[in-house]
């Protein structure tokens, strides 16, 4: 939910991503074309402070070998994991662990400021169930986490990348579908949301034509706001210029329970 929408895949000390050589990777990351853009913006005093003191557990920057990320170990128990991608200011995520204290909930953003103000909010959490990981998404999650290990994976308000020509920079592509699908258990759950009408029906084209996923309301239709889901700052963003916010509901299909 950041202005740049989204993150994972592990950092050098310098700041670059390191892809493995052979690696499979999403067409997006293959192709080098990014699904974000960093538009920094300058950090409050407050969210220097949260990132500056992050311990190494609320805020990792993983090396290619500390991937996968073993939450069970991270966090000291077994427990159903959950994904956030492009996790922002961590209104959703930060809320969604204080809610539900007995599950594991991890966030991607590549947005510093949004990162800080997440780390920042996590602190009032009375259980240790969050982390988050200054990674993208599109270059990283195939390593990030173990494939049947996700129960829900959520990601609202991806950046919509309205202009035609930079529709390849939008994260919500077949090959990246595919590798969600991967990740998720066999009773997972993959919600979506957005508030530009053309994105709306470039996720229906994604995931409707996706042998790989089954829409829970029915071909083609929108599921229900989320009572859960809080109304962050661009969904009023998007309410205030007219916009329809659609939410999307997809299960994933022909994965065995005995893996879920």
């Amino acid at each position: 939910m950041s202005a740049e929408r989204g993150g994972c895949g592990p950092w050098t000390p310098g700041g670059q991503v390191v892809l493995a050589e052979g690696e499979v990777t999403t067409d997006v990351a293959r192709r080098g074309v990014r699904s974000w853009v960093r538009r920094e913006g300058r950090l409050t005093p407050g969210q220097a402070r949260a990132l500056e003191g992050a311990d190494g557990h609320r805020l990792l920057r993983p090396a290619a070998a500390d991937l996968p990320l073993d939450a069970t170990r991270h966090f000291g128990r077994v427990a159903p994991l959950h994904l956030e991608i492009g996790c922002g200011n961590g209104d959703f995520l930060v809320a969604r662990a204080e809610a539900n204290p007995g599950d594991h909930f991890v966030g991607l953003e590549v947005h510093r400021p949004g990162l800080g103000h997440a780390l920042h909010a996590a602190a009032r959490l009375a259980r240790d169930n969050l982390v988050l990981l200054e990674l993208d998404a599109a270059e990283g999650l195939d390593r990030l986490l173990p494939d049947d290990s996700l129960t829900a994976c959520y990601v609202f308000f991806p950046d919509p990348w309205p202009k035609k020509r930079h529709h390849k920079r939008r994260l919500l592509q077949p090959a990246f579908a595919r590798l969600l699908w991967r990740k998720l258990r066999a009773q997972g759950r993959l919600f979506l949301a957005t508030d530009w009408t053309d994105y709306h029906a470039w996720m229906l084209e994604v995931f409707e034509n996706s042998p790989d996923f089954l829409n829970a309301l029915g071909p083609g239709r929108d599921a229900p706001r989320p009572a859960w889901r809080p109304v962050t700052r661009f969904e009023q963003r998007g309410r205030r210029l007219g916009h329809t916010v659609h939410d999307l509901l997809y299960l994933p299909v022909g994965k065995s329970v005995a893996g879920a």
